[in-house]
């Protein structure tokens, strides 16, 4: 009975286009009343003791890191190196995207920030060059979901806190994923700019220029090598590493390359805390939402639902990713981790699954989640962006979709493209 008015009124309040975070707050408000087992005081006393962490501050100082980044003239010079390899290719500016994107996400661990970094200054670009917007929208949209899956993500920091799992071990796992979802990408652009005839710039490559390319860019490609080898080496922790890249990035953006000016601050620091403060508030009720679950034992309920159904590996990992594919086209990826990993990880791991493994594969599943409606957050940023309707955008990214699901499935029953990097560690 718990369960039901629990998971009947989320469901309610999300017909009705109830925020998530403040439907997961009511769902659980009207359960804590309805069952009278708990006082109306645990709320409350979880929003505040679960935002209470050291790994969560990784969260926020990532989140500022990704708006001086995108305001300190950084995504130019990716993205200039990325073209000095690739943009004379077919659908070369496509593919230079797609790689500007991956360097970003090497920064900024965000998804959304992520495609406003870069959508901003690349779709016009494409656009120039003959590429329609709607496909050219589309790059940047499920591109900008390499956020998420290249270190440092914020949804690893998320999963780590939850499950208990080492953030570092996360990050280290995440590279080669991350690297072959944006290979198969690229390959998805140039076959289609293939087709379409979109022609690569007329300039010729050359190793001078590639090297001029990246002599420019050297401050912002040495971000990420301080953030993962300060992390891998020991150095920091990723709450530390990431006040180091806000540390960084300042210094690169005032003093280095001289295009971040004080006058930007306030809206830089007033646009990372209003992200930070929705996290907060996502985060905090979801905490308890999840809290409330483990004191009813509805993850014992729902794991024993899904082993009566088959005692099949195969079958239980297909049914749990078909479970997360839904659920990312209607819930935030950090209110989805938090809810869904005490209910799913015991699962995954009765059945042999790597704890840092089925965390790859939880992630970059959410991560499809930012290309499907309704939610579909990176939609919606990329809307913003180019001016076209949110489901137009939406149908653009379909064939990207189709790549992303068939990089998952690969990912899922080969577990050596995440744990390979780590054997290196142990």
């Amino acid at each position: 009975m718990t369960a039901i008015v629990l998971f009947g009124s989320l469901g309610l309040l999300l017909l009705l286009t109830v925020p998530i975070g403040i439907a997961l707050g009511l769902a659980t408000l009207i359960t804590i009343i309805s069952s009278g087992v708990l006082p109306l005081s645990f709320l409350a006393k979880e929003l505040v003791t679960s935002i209470d962490s050291f790994p969560l501050m990784a969260v926020f100082f990532f989140i500022l890191a990704g708006e001086i980044m995108g305001k300190g003239g950084i995504t130019e010079r990716l993205f200039n190196v990325a073209n000095s390899l690739v943009g004379n290719k077919t659908g070369g500016f496509g593919i230079a995207t797609i790689i500007t994107c991956m360097f970003f996400a090497a920064i900024s661990g965000s998804g959304p920030a992520t495609v406003a970094a870069i959508g901003g200054v690349m779709i016009p670009s494409m656009v120039r060059q003959g590429y329609d917007v709607k496909f050219a929208t589309a790059i940047v949209v499920t591109a900008g979901s390499l956020g998420v899956i290249i270190p440092p993500s914020i949804p690893m920091v998320i999963y780590g806190a939850v499950g208990n799992v080492s953030v570092g071990k996360l990050f280290i796992s995440g590279i080669l994923p991350g690297i072959f979802v944006g290979v198969m990408l690229m390959a998805g652009t140039y076959y289609y700019s293939k087709k379409k005839g979109y022609t690569g710039s007329n300039e010729k490559t050359s190793f001078s220029s590639i090297l001029k390319a990246i002599w420019e860019a050297k401050w912002a490609l040495l971000l990420p090598v301080i953030i993962l080898g300060g992390i891998y080496g020991g150095i920091f922790t990723p709450t530390e590493a990431a006040g180091v890249a806000v540390v960084f990035g300042l210094f690169v953006g005032f003093f280095l390359y001289k295009e971040l000016k004080l006058k930007d601050l306030p809206k830089v620091l007033a646009e990372s805390a209003l992200t930070s403060a929705t996290i907060l508030v996502i985060v905090g009720i979801a905490t308890a939402f999840g809290r409330l679950l483990t004191i009813e034992r509805i993850p014992e309920q729902i794991a024993q639902t899904m082993l009566s159904i088959s005692e099949n590996p195969l079958v239980i990992i297909l049914l749990i990713n078909l479970l997360l594919l839904i659920i990312g086209c209607f819930m935030d990826t950090l209110a989805a981790i938090i809810i869904v990993t005490p209910i799913m990880l015991p699962i995954a791991i009765s059945i042999g699954y790597d704890p840092i493994h089925f965390g790859i594969i939880m992630i970059v599943n959410l991560a499809i989640g930012f290309i499907t409606p309704p939610l579909g957050v990176n939609l919606f940023v990329g809307s913003g962006v180019s001016g076209l309707p949110v489901m137009t955008i939406a149908r653009a990214t379909v064939p990207f979709f189709f790549i992303m699901l068939m990089t998952l499935v690969i990912i899922i029953f080969i577990p050596q493209l995440s744990l390979f990097l780590l054997s290196f560690m142990q």
